[in-house]
């Protein structure tokens, strides 16, 4: 009953209610971005949600838009400036996804909608993690964030799949709220962000 008739309403209801409060932050992360990285302020990205429907995630810009000599992007860690690594450490770059959250395309917390080219990778049981509305955090988010495994956060969405509660979204909430404030679990241990996602061992092994 929860999931079906009160989680999407309590999601618009809260992700209104933050934006209304947080509008003064809004206003400053928007002027810094601007004045230290330059347009766009807003960082646009198609992701994968509910039944792997895509949708066009929204965050604050932390990043510059450095290349090589190729005219390839340069590493994350290269692009990725002292503002950039504040907003992540804060995860005031995520705001912007209240506003997916009014929209419908994500919710306050589910598992965390990931990039496009990662669908013809995901296992049978990773797939399921399609089954809810993303989410702004999610069960992985508050057991590790990006210092866990991908095979170990994937089996976390599963596992918040079967057991979506009232409780257990409020207690999620709340957690994280407790992690974003001691900026635990930003990076993963060798990289400015997440290690890109290359299929699971067994699943390399069979190619």
């Amino acid at each position: 009953m929860y999931r079906r008739y009160i989680k999407m309403p309590m999601d618009f209801i809260l992700s209104l209610l933050a934006i209304i409060v947080l509008i003064p932050v809004f206003l400053i992360v928007t002027i810094l971005v601007r004045v230290k990285l330059g347009s766009p302020v807003i960082f646009k990205q198609e992701r994968v949600g509910l039944k792997e429907k895509i949708f066009t995630i929204y965050k604050f810009r932390t990043m510059t838009d450095k290349r090589n000599k190729n005219g390839e992007l340069l590493p994350d860690e290269i692009r990725l400036t002292k503002l950039g690594k504040i907003l992540r450490t804060t995860s005031l770059d995520e705001l912007p996804e209240l506003f997916n959250i009014l929209k419908g395309d994500m919710s306050i917390v589910g598992p965390r909608p990931l990039l496009i080219q990662y669908l013809p990778l995901y296992n049978a049981n990773q797939k399921r993690r399609h089954e809810a509305r993303p989410g702004l955090s999610g069960l992985a988010q508050v057991n590790g964030r990006n210092a866990i495994s991908w095979e170990d956060k994937f089996n976390l969405d599963v596992e918040y799949i079967d057991n979506i509660s009232f409780i257990r979204d409020w207690g999620i909430i709340f957690i994280t709220l407790k992690k974003v404030l001691i900026r635990e679990g930003i990076n993963a241990e060798y990289a400015a962000t997440m290690e890109v996602f290359q299929g699971t061992n067994e699943e390399r092994m069979n190619k």
